[in-house]
């Protein structure tokens, strides 16, 4: 154990090679005409840092973001690794990559076709929600890179379909969500049948926690490679919460804010598959075209929809956290919980669906009095208090007074400001999609209009 924890290090002391440009890793020719034709011009930093170790199949634990380029980081070096030929006898997989959703591995079956596309290399792909026969036909042949789930994977050791006698190269995607979806027993029990000589390599948001025991138990003498901590990832996303009162306040906070033209696209997040359902369906109905995606639906559903929003005919998608895992796009302007998660990892994994590949993005939370623990537990990861922001026209009801009690004016049970003297009360959406306009102010102590201001750090649900 103390060999292990001593010989764990990091790469904060250690200057990489000249890496301007991927020739700098001494990769074949093939690989290299698939780097520039995928458009790939200069490694990013995980790049940087993770391709000369895999290069030299040494083992990596690796905490890095989505949309930083890490499944090149690990594609190159299985790649490199293929263009020897095997010395082992058999028909199985050489390089097996496990994800915890059917998204991110097509995303990176996708990754592994571009680089690879000059090498002449059979790659397969092995997830749930399609037929198994399909898979059975692709498993009996040759197989070089095998990208899967490990629910569906598991199916298939178990009925002696697949054979890991070959395995030279093993890559944990996204290893803290894995933990979380609960597949360790079946992750487990995959890297079992899987030679004991092979290289692993391990990439997660956070390196924290169950990862390190799933490292321990899978990795040998493995490099860390920490590119930032927790409380410095996703600076080039605004994060900010807007406090809410009940579900019909919520719902027109969110009206009003998808109105706003910069708005671009959107994911909104809920944490179940029916609320994904309901909640798209409202806001169509309220005039912002919408679509849901959760695990519910056909793999072919998804993947359809998926396109949609990737050829910009989606502005919406309101979708849960095991659904959009593996969505990789550089369009979505915005990110908004509009449930907070019930893990504050996910939160990481949530709002890196924006800002991607050096662009700038916008993650708004929406959070209720029940939201108190979940919103402090996102805060201590990531090491900062989120800016709130109270709407004046859209102040919740328990913000307006000490106690929950209502001013003059206002709403007993939605939370909306109601106008006085019988004016218009607020609805949450205008005729035709159009933003809301505000209802005249109800009258509040001084205590209670100190706390309306527009940006606060402290007031709300704190």
């Amino acid at each position: 154990m103390e060999q292990t924890v001593q010989s764990t290090r990091s790469l904060a002391g250690i200057t990489p090679a000249a890496t301007s440009s991927f020739a700098a890793f001494n990769l074949a020719e093939p690989l290299l005409r698939g780097v520039a034709a995928a458009g790939y011009s200069q490694p990013t930093e995980v790049q940087a840092r993770a391709l000369p170790l895999g290069l030299q199949g040494r083992d990596i634990m690796c905490s890095a973001q989505t949309g930083t380029g890490k499944t090149a980081a690990f594609a190159l070096p299985a790649l490199q690794r293929l263009l020897i030929p095997s010395k082992g006898a058999g028909r199985g997989p050489r390089v097996l990559v496990l994800t915890p959703t059917r998204e991110l591995a097509m995303q990176v079956e996708s990754v592994f076709h571009d680089l690879g596309k000059f090498a002449k290399l059979k790659i397969g792909l092995v997830v749930g929600g399609v037929s198994y026969q399909p898979q059975e036909r692709l498993l009996k042949g040759a197989v070089d890179v095998l990208v899967a789930t490990p629910g569906r994977l598991i199916d298939h050791l178990e009925h002696k379909l697949v054979d890991f006698a070959r395995v030279e190269l093993l890559v944990l995607d996204e290893a803290d969500r894995m933990l979380d979806m609960g597949f360790i027993q079946p992750v487990r029990k995959i890297v079992a049948a899987t030679p004991a000589s092979r290289q692993t390599l391990l990439f997660s948001a956070t390196l924290e926690g169950g990862v390190l025991g799933f490292a321990k138990q899978f990795l040998r003498d493995p490099v860390t490679i920490q590119l930032t901590s927790a409380k410095k990832r996703h600076e080039s996303i605004a994060q900010r919460v807007h406090p809410v009162g009940g579900s019909d306040h919520k719902q027109a906070l969110l009206a009003h804010l998808l109105s706003d033209p910069a708005v671009t696209q959107a994911i909104i997040f809920t944490t179940t598959k029916r609320g994904a359902d309901k909640l798209a369906k409202r806001l169509t109905a309220l005039g912002h075209p919408s679509a849901a995606l959760h695990g519910n639906m056909r793999q072919s559903a998804r993947t359809k929809t998926v396109d949609l929003l990737r050829h910009g005919k989606l502005r919406l998608l309101v979708a849960t956290d095991v659904a959009a895992r593996g969505i990789d796009l550089e369009g979505v302007s915005h990110i908004i919980n509009y449930e907070l998660p019930t893990v504050a990892e996910d939160y990481i994994h949530r709002i890196g669906r924006t800002g991607r590949n050096g662009a700038t993005g916008t993650a708004i939370s929406l959070i209720g009095p029940d939201d108190r623990t979940r919103l402090a537990s996102i805060e201590r990861l990531i090491g900062r208090r989120l800016e709130q922001q109270i709407i004046p026209v859209m102040v919740p009801q328990h913000s307006a007074s000490a106690g929950g009690s209502t001013a003059p004016g206002g709403s007993g049970r939605s939370g909306r400001p109601h106008s006085q003297g019988g004016g218009r009360s607020f609805s949450g959406a205008a005729p035709s999609g159009r933003a809301p306009q505000a209802a005249a102010a109800p009258r509040r102590s001084p205590g209670a209009r100190a706390r309306q201001s527009a940006s606060t750090s402290g007031g709300g649900w704190r």
